[in-house]
């Protein structure tokens, strides 16, 4: 299938996209920008000054059939990954840091124990920034690591509907089980953030999507992104269907309508696309008697 012509990315290059990278090389730093193919790494790491990093290598033990990242037998953790994470965003100024990680379901705690080290190294360095975390699907102890870092949002993404989970995502997550991850970190602190993601164009229905947005809400995630998939590989899973602008734009008022704090939808939206802005505008309109509520 033929890309769409409203898709159009924008090429990565000038001085804060060098700065970025400069200084992601220095520390043999992973950025998810970069393993994930994200099509926005020019606007966000151009106009915005912002990346997302990506925590405990470029190898994940998980094999969805959508992601870019590499899947395999990942290496040990680097102890040194905290203190460096902390120097690179000092050294990139940035007010709001974006965190995630690979599966790694070799290790007894999925890897949450430093997951939660690199929060706390950047909250000792710099207490002004802001973190969002895009974890894996954490349970229990492994869960609550992260919740006592406090980030500012945690997000996980639920990325398909329901009937097409096991054809998209590795056997090993599931649709409950990510409604139960974002569920529980609203329980357990209130105080945080919740954010979840879909991807469009692998087959679902406009009822499903909307199905899909009413379970977030009734587990009490507070912001939502929507994007449209696009195909990595030959060996990934095909696109269905590319969506129209107009398409995501009703999307997006169904988000305002179940009552989000702030939703984006886009051809090219992705989970971490814009997410300071994003958190900023969201938390301009929260009224705190509403989070949590659907």
């Amino acid at each position: 299938m033929e890309a769409a012509p409203w898709i159009r990315v924008r090429l990565p290059l000038g001085t804060s996209f060098d700065k970025i990278k400069t200084a992601l090389r220095k520390r043999q730093l992973v950025t998810v920008c970069e393993e994930a193919h994200c099509p926005n790494i020019g606007e966000c790491w151009q106009d915005e000054g912002t990346a997302t990093f990506m925590l405990m290598g470029p190898v994940c033990t998980r094999g969805c059939r959508f992601c870019a990242v590499s899947s395999g037998k990942p290496g040990p953790l680097d102890p040194d990954e905290p203190g460096k994470l902390a120097e690179a965003i000092a050294e990139m100024e940035l007010g709001y840091a974006v965190l995630t990680s690979v599966d790694r379901d070799d290790l007894p705690d999925g890897g949450a124990g430093h997951f939660a080290l690199c929060i706390n190294a950047i909250r000792q360095a710099h207490q002004e920034t802001l973190i969002e975390t895009l974890i894996p699907d954490f349970q229990g102890d492994a869960l609550q690591k992260i919740i006592d870092a406090r980030p500012t949002v945690i997000g996980h993404n639920i990325e398909t509907v329901e009937r097409l989970q096991a054809h998209v995502r590795d056997r090993r997550a599931g649709y409950q089980k990510s409604l139960h991850v974002l569920k529980t970190v609203k329980v357990r602190n209130p105080a945080i953030y919740t954010k979840s993601s879909l991807m469009l164009g692998l087959g679902e229905t406009a009822e499903e999507v909307v199905q899909t947005m009413i379970d977030l809400r009734k587990n009490h995630v507070d912001i939502i992104t929507i994007g449209q998939y696009l195909r990595p590989s030959k060996w990934h899973l095909p696109i269905a269907k590319f969506y129209r602008p107009e398409e995501f734009r009703s999307f997006e008022q169904e988000a305002q309508r179940l009552g989000f704090l702030f939703s984006a939808c886009g051809p090219l939206v992705r989970s971490s696309y814009r997410a300071g802005e994003l958190f900023i505008k969201s938390k301009g309109g929260v009224h705190e008697e509403n989070i949590g509520h659907v």
